[in-house]
């Protein structure tokens, strides 16, 4: 299936302060504060949205493509991506901009000070899915620039080409009628469970209001798993048991890409929600969105330790994906 992934494409910058922020700061001079961290680490992982779900959907034999603006500091994150097969030609550079990055300082007790610099992705309203050569099957419209999110769901609903809503952090941002207006004709609406209290809150619609909007509801739970309602149906999804826990942080995107690489198969939506499942606890179990490695092949092994998918699977048999 060729599905294009538009949403944040950034670089996290992480580093670590080995002693605590509270200690360092005067409450009489909040107003004048001036402080800077000696900290004793910093590393320079890759995130966002549409490549952490992309990666994930190569990993398992897809190739998609990333629909996104990027700054001028991109080379090395490109050539990464295509390494895995990733297909990064939509992937335009604004010059003169970096692309965007998080800035985060943890101290000993894990309190953060953190920034964004939105970058290049402060300009995804300016490309078009019209521009295309090659419309795909399925467009992801994931957390962006708000306006790119608009435009994105707007595109689609006005090409006739499906897409997957995927609002996540940018919900904080939008109000009730934006989330209403980009949800409905959805094809999927993806949110966890907390995001899915927030949609509720702030439109004032139903869990059955929602399922009359879009196609497909997907909600993840956590360590809860996952709940798929699709045509009357509720199919709940377990966790795959994890090995470790080292950083959540990207599990969700990473259960994207498993789902829709089953997805692409025509796979059930069971079958489609474990892909997601084990896909997710591989990032669970390490540092970073895009620092596991797998083949198809280690991939299956472990899915049939916990699952029985018919031999459905075997179509990803004999192939590596690991770099």
């Amino acid at each position: 299936m060729d599905i294009l992934l538009s949403g944040s494409v950034a670089y996290d910058y992480l580093m670590t302060f080995p002693g605590l922020f509270h200690e360092q700061i005067l409450p009489e001079r909040l107003k004048n504060i001036s402080l800077s961290f000696l900290v004793e680490s910093m590393s320079r992982q890759r995130g966002g949205t549409a490549p952490n779900i992309a990666y994930t959907l190569a990993l398992l034999g897809e190739k998609p493509r990333l629909f996104a603006t990027v700054g001028e500091d991109f080379g090395d994150y490109r050539a990464w991506l295509e390494a895995q097969g990733v297909d990064t030609s939509g992937a335009q550079v604004v010059p003169g901009k970096f692309t965007a990055s998080f800035f985060a300082t943890t101290d000993r007790v894990n309190a953060q000070i953190a920034s964004f610099y939105p970058g290049a992705m402060a300009h995804a309203s300016e490309i078009s899915l019209r521009d295309l050569e090659n419309r795909p099957e399925l467009v992801v419209v994931s957390p962006d620039d708000p306006a790119a999110m608009k435009n994105r769901a707007a595109e689609c609903r006005e090409l006739g080409i499906p897409y997957l809503y995927d609002p996540s952090q940018q919900i904080l941002r939008l109000e009730g009628d934006e989330i209403i207006r980009d949800m409905d004709g959805a094809h999927f609406l993806f949110v966890n469970d907390y995001e899915f209290g927030l949609i509720v809150k702030k439109t004032g619609l139903t869990l059955a209001d929602i399922l009359k909007k879009v196609e497909i509801l997907v909600v993840t739970k956590g360590a809860e798993g996952a709940v798929i309602y699709v045509g009357g149906q509720e199919i709940n999804v377990p966790v795959t048991p994890e090995e470790r826990i080292v950083d959540p942080t990207g599990v969700g995107d990473a259960f994207r890409g498993g789902f829709l690489a089953a997805y692409s198969h025509g796979w059930d939506w069971m079958l489609c929600g474990q892909v997601g499942s084990l896909a997710a606890v591989y990032v669970l179990e390490q540092n970073g969105t895009q620092n596991h490695h797998y083949t198809r092949e280690q991939f299956i092994q472990r899915f049939r330790e916990h699952y029985d998918d018919g031999g459905k699977l075997d179509v990803w048999a004999g192939k590596q994906v690991d770099k």
